[in-house]
């Protein structure tokens, strides 16, 4: 009987530390532990993004640190299958045959945002603080959307076409402010997948004395 008693128990106190030592849902990473967790997502469920995540990813862009707090940038949300299909579509067109073609158009290729159901543009009026102003905002992005259970992947291929004459068309759909140009492009859904770290070069890290 005794033995059987302090069996019940060590159990009992095994199952109050399980508890105490893993994280409930409703807990939220901190944001160092964000940014190291969060990777780029390159495979995605066909699940919609509901509008109301995408504004609020948008929202935590815009909220970022720039340059004399000019905010001199556009974000274009885009969540139609049909606008990305018909993208893709003339996009392929003008990689087939390339290197480029032959790295995307493999099986299971749906589309030229790493198959996100949806995307955002992020553009901005050119001036020497342009790309840092933008980076920053996309990081928020792409922070706030891991937070959300949303994958991300910054793209710069999009840029090349949608600047080209057989993407125009799409470049105009977005209706960017006069003068602005586009940055990059991060796809944004559903994650169906759990890519792992890739190694940092800490080297790279140095105080100055």
């Amino acid at each position: 009987m005794k033995q059987i008693v302090i069996t019940v128990i060590l159990c009992a106190t095994a199952l109050i530390a399980l508890r105490i030592a893993v994280p409930k849902p409703e807990q939220k990473l901190s944001v160092i532990e964000a940014i190291h967790s969060r990777r780029s997502i390159r495979e995605y469920k066909d699940t919609p993004v509901e509008r109301e995540k995408l504004l609020t990813v948008a929202k935590a862009g815009i909220a970022a640190p720039n340059a004399m707090n000019r905010q001199a940038w556009a974000l274009r949300l885009v969540d139609s299958k049909e606008w990305i299909d018909a993208c893709t579509a003339v996009y392929v067109e003008t990689i087939k045959g390339t290197p480029m073609g032959d790295h995307l158009l493999v099986d299971g290729f749906k589309n030229m945002f790493r198959n996100a159901p949806a995307v955002i543009f992020v553009a901005a009026q050119p001036s020497a603080y342009a790309g840092v102003d933008c980076g920053i905002l996309g990081q928020n992005i792409m922070l706030a959307a891991y937070e959300l259970g949303l994958g991300t992947c910054c793209l710069g291929s999009p840029v090349g076409f949608m600047n080209s004459e057989a993407g125009a068309k799409f470049l105009a759909d977005l209706n960017l402010p006069e003068g602005y140009a586009l940055q990059f492009a991060i796809a944004i859904g559903y994650p169906d997948q759990s890519p792992e770290a890739k190694p940092r070069d800490e080297s790279k890290i140095a105080f100055v004395e």
